[in-house]
């Protein structure tokens, strides 16, 4: 069985936290727009990279294609949502019970969401390289470093 964390393994669970509340927030505010300013809105949320300048986007005028849009974009907020929720899960699960699972699940599942926002529309410049855009991916980073070092040192005590 494993130990219950030490401060390495609580820190990684901060930044799983801090990971899952960025990515709720996404759903919150995706599911902002869908409600206030609709598909346009939405729209902003996801472009303004090089390849894809919100002043060069061509927004659909025809309200079946608009709908169709601001469904997928809706659709795609609400997973980045439920990543946020499983990101909170690895957060608890680093705190209260460090293992190998948790780790997986950071690493590989939340890695899938996070690596696939940043080369499939980061990188490629549909949305805007910043910070903010950037933070998502650099706590993930921080978060599988710290995990990593936090499982290592639970390891070594308990022999």
């Amino acid at each position: 069985m494993t130990k219950p964390g030490n401060a390495i393994t609580k820190t990684a669970a901060a930044l799983w936290a801090l990971w899952g509340v960025l990515h709720i927030w996404v759903l919150f505010e995706g599911l902002s727009q869908y409600l206030t300013t609709g598909t346009a809105g939405q729209w902003n949320m996801v472009i303004g990279g090089s390849a894809v300048p919100r002043g060069a986007f061509k927004m659909a005028t025809d309200g079946v294609t608009l709908f169709g849009q601001g469904q997928l974009i809706l659709n795609f907020t609400m997973d980045v949502g439920a990543a946020g929720v499983l990101g909170l899960f690895v957060a608890w699960m680093m705190w209260k019970r460090p293992s190998s699972l948790a780790f997986l699940l950071g690493t590989v599942v939340i890695g899938l969401v996070d690596m696939s926002f940043l080369v499939i529309l980061v990188l490629s410049g549909v949305a805007e390289l910043n910070f903010p855009v950037l933070l998502g991916p650099i706590v993930w980073f921080l978060a599988i470093g710290v995990s990593a070092l936090g499982l290592r040192r639970t390891q070594m005590q308990s022999k």
